[in-house]
């Protein structure tokens, strides 16, 4: 991917004349970067995020993601722009379609059926001769992603998942809360099992990383991107919720529930919490708390 030194220098390029940002409108999104609707004078609209300079690798693993996820012909991801540096604002950015929302009454059946075809498109290209895992490193928000490749999902999930963000998150638990942790951590084979087979994950799809474009379909955006259990995007929908149960029911016509899943389900929406706490601070520490000594005790 080519490295932008500016983003008026990339949609001069994207566009191949020189483009006026008429107006740069602030939107709401998620809590890590800063985003904007840029309104060009050919008539075209772009979306724009930005963070610090420092976290310029943080989009460069956003793009890898999208581009995987858009290799799998499946469910839609917005037209990538480029990324880049730009001195003059002192940020690092990525830029791409800006996507307008239209309800549809069919977008909730659709979204299940292709994300269920997304986690049952072909892996290998993303894990090279293992299984789980991804080619690269990445970020959950902020926060980097630990992505070693593995053949025991228990394992990667153990030990890329779990055991970083409770290492991050020490200094807010007691002793009594990092045995529990630890116990968890040796008794992940009693609660989770190895997939039938591994798909490609979003990675974090919370609410506000889908969007219900103008053809009534959904569009990913800000994936967390890897090879795991198809379970853990499900789990992370259902933890703060937004999504119809119509949603669901499509997605399960195609791939079924496994038996045990509510079980599982707490353990994959523990790593997104504790995640959480690690962001955003100790409101989420009783939640967290909560699920460690559930399986830890």
């Amino acid at each position: 991917m080519k490295k932008y030194d500016s983003v008026q220098s990339l949609l001069n390029d994207h566009y191949g004349q020189p483009i006026k940002i008429l107006k740069e409108t602030p939107v709401t999104g998620g809590a890590i970067n800063d985003a904007f609707l840029l309104s060009l004078d050919n008539g075209e609209e772009a979306f724009l995020k930005t963070n610090t300079i420092e976290l310029y690798h943080m989009f460069e693993c956003e793009w890898n993601g999208v581009k995987a996820i858009e290799d799998t012909h499946t469910i839609q991801v917005p037209e990538l722009f480029g990324i880049g540096i730009d001195q003059e604002r002192n940020k690092s950015f990525i830029l791409m379609d800006y996507i307008h929302q239209e309800p549809n009454e069919d977008y909730y059946r659709v979204f299940g059926q292709d994300l269920a075809k997304l986690h049952l498109a072909d892996t290998k290209k993303y894990t090279a001769s293992k299984t789980y895992g991804f080619l690269e490193d990445n970020y959950i928000g902020r926060i980097p992603q630990k992505n070693t490749l593995e053949d025991s999902w228990i394992n990667f999930y153990r030990e890329c998942r779990l055991r970083p963000q409770f290492e991050m998150a020490e200094s807010y638990f007691t002793e009594e809360d990092k045995e529990s942790a630890e116990r968890l951590l040796e008794r992940l084979e009693e609660y989770l099992i190895e997939p039938t087979f591994p798909s490609l994950l979003h990675g974090d799809l919370w609410e506000g990383n889908s969007i219900v474009g103008k053809d009534g379909k959904a569009w990913l955006v800000d994936p967390g991107c890897y090879v795991g259990h198809n379970e853990t995007d499900l789990a992370m929908m259902e933890l703060y919720g937004g999504f119809s149960p119509e949603l669901f029911k499509a997605y399960y016509e195609i791939i079924p529930q496994v038996e045990g899943y509510p079980v599982r389900r707490d353990l994959y929406q523990l790593y997104h919490v504790v995640n959480h706490l690690n962001l955003f601070g100790e409101r989420f520490l009783p939640e967290t708390r909560m699920l460690i000594h559930k399986y830890g005790d």
